[in-house]
């Protein structure tokens, strides 16, 4: 099957310039974004087509992606009349960018095989800069064979793309990659912190130690506006603790410990209540200054 024509639904801070890549990549892209002026806007920035309904928007295409907020979000995009589920064609393989449950994951994995589709949850890591950039990392569960066929057509945005194993094996991946990132900005927020109470020259303490051991990507990117305490971008708290509320069901689950993330996820409800709900991530440092 030669993919030409997609659709791509949830135009939001990761979506929009995902669908954007797409377009540029020859791709006939078709949008659908419950807000119509972020619709409007892609479309006068990147041409395509645009659709009033997520039904007439998916009945065309080969692969249709998802980019929403949670499972019921999810949810609300593929059932009813309108939903993607009631108006593709046979074997079009549904992509799921939503950072979301396992469960309901394979829960679609398993409904899209009784109707002969395909569906493959892949959530992504990379932020907005990677999604602006084409450089995400695209974790994903389900077959190997609609993966095959998507995987050119994720290189439009992704650098790593990887099958990780069956459905939900995505959500999972992405639950691990939430854990490491809540311990690692908590580490650098306490480090970052300690240098400066001590009167050190930060500039310098990283310059050093981000060429050692204690590197990260969380280092490189983001020491210069936390020690500047600009946390006007990047992936926000609210959406953070969200994706943590899945790391913590699923680990009633699976028995899994996770002491030091239950911490942090405290933490990041404390800079809620100080009305940092859309500040990124490293915004823990400013429980610490």
């Amino acid at each position: 099957m030669t993919i030409k024509n997609v659709t791509f639904i949830g135009l939001g801070v990761m979506g929009f310039p995902m669908a954007g890549h797409l377009k540029n990549n020859n791709f006939n892209v078709t949008v659908f974004n419950r807000t119509t002026s972020k619709a409007d806007s892609w479309i006068k920035k990147y041409q395509g087509s645009i659709k009033s309904t997520i039904g007439e928007a998916s009945k065309n295409s080969e692969i249709v992606f998802t980019c929403v907020g949670r499972d019921e979000d999810l949810r609300e995009v593929m059932e009813g009349k309108d939903g993607i589920l009631n108006n593709v064609k046979n074997n079009t393989i549904i992509v799921d960018h939503t950072t979301a449950s396992a469960n309901i994951a394979r829960e679609y994995f398993d409904i899209c095989k009784k109707r002969n589709l395909h569906f493959l949850d892949a959530p992504i890591s990379g932020g907005q800069a990677g999604a602006e950039n084409g450089l995400l990392s695209i974790m994903i569960g389900g077959e190997q064979e609609p993966f095959n066929k998507v995987k050119p057509v994720l290189s439009s945005y992704g650098k790593a793309i990887e099958l990780i194993g069956p459905a939900g094996s995505g959500q999972l991946t992405k639950m691990i990659n939430q854990i490491c990132i809540a311990g690692l900005v908590q580490g650098l927020s306490e480090a970052m912190a300690f240098g400066e109470k001590s009167s050190l020259d930060m500039e310098k303490v990283l310059k050093v130690i981000s060429k050692g051991a204690a590197q990260s990507w969380q280092m490189e990117n983001r020491y210069r506006t936390m020690l500047d305490n600009k946390f006007d971008f990047g992936f926000a708290v609210d959406w953070m603790r969200k994706d943590l509320s899945i790391c913590f069901e699923e680990a009633k689950k699976n028995n899994a410990k996770l002491p030091i993330t239950e911490i942090i996820d405290k933490y990041y409800l404390e800079v809620q209540n100080k009305g940092g709900n859309r500040w990124d991530t490293s915004s823990l440092i400013s429980l610490l200054k």
